[in-house]
């Protein structure tokens, strides 16, 4: 299968609501705490090197980041959350930006909620769940850093994440560095998108 993806070129960061790209189209958003891994992901996805900055301060995404496939179909970087670090006024933005985002962003088709194998489900991924199934928004779970658990452990995390979020979330399992389920989150990405 081609990788539809894979001419993502960055358009614009947005700080407030204002800033947002107009919305019409479709877009799918990635969410993710601070360090697990959704720069790249979403780079091995899109099967480029530098699309999303990766940096190795964790929490530096704190933007929403747009991203252009073509004309009408968007990747959006949302920032990453739940890093201590970061000033409580910084925190209050980011809900803010993130509710505004959510509820008024009808373009919006899809969710991929990256989560760290090892520790998924956190207060933070619960809250982004929440906002994503409030809207109606389809929300799919990419467990990242799966090479970093043997086989067993990481396919009963999966099935223990997959028996928490029932029939609500699918998920799987993703290694950027193995490049594990590279192909199963790109088919699940494009049909979202209707690609």
């Amino acid at each position: 299968m081609s990788n539809p993806f894979q001419k993502a070129r960055f358009l614009q960061s947005a700080w407030q609501p204002g800033d947002f790209l107009p919305d019409k189209g479709l877009e799918v958003a990635f969410a993710g705490r601070s360090n697990a891994g959704k720069s790249s992901a979403i780079n091995v996805i899109a099967g480029q090197k530098q699309l999303a900055r990766i940096s190795k301060t964790p929490g530096r995404t704190q933007l929403i980041n747009f991203f252009e496939i073509d004309g009408s179909h968007r990747l959006v970087d949302l920032p990453g959350y739940g890093y201590a670090k970061v000033p409580e006024k910084m925190r209050r933005h980011w809900r803010v930006l993130m509710e505004a985002y959510f509820s008024r962003r009808r373009s919006l088709e899809g969710l991929f909620l990256v989560m760290d194998v090892r520790r998924p489900l956190t207060e933070f991924d619960e809250r982004m769940l929440d906002w994503a199934l409030a809207y109606d928004c389809p929300v799919h779970a990419l467990l990242t850093k799966a090479d970093k658990l043997s086989r067993g452990k990481a396919a009963s995390t999966l099935l223990g994440v997959r028996r928490e979020l029932g029939d609500t979330v699918t998920a799987q399992l993703f290694s950027a560095h193995s490049k594990q389920g590279v192909g199963e989150a790109r088919a699940t990405l494009a049909r979202m998108m209707g690609l």
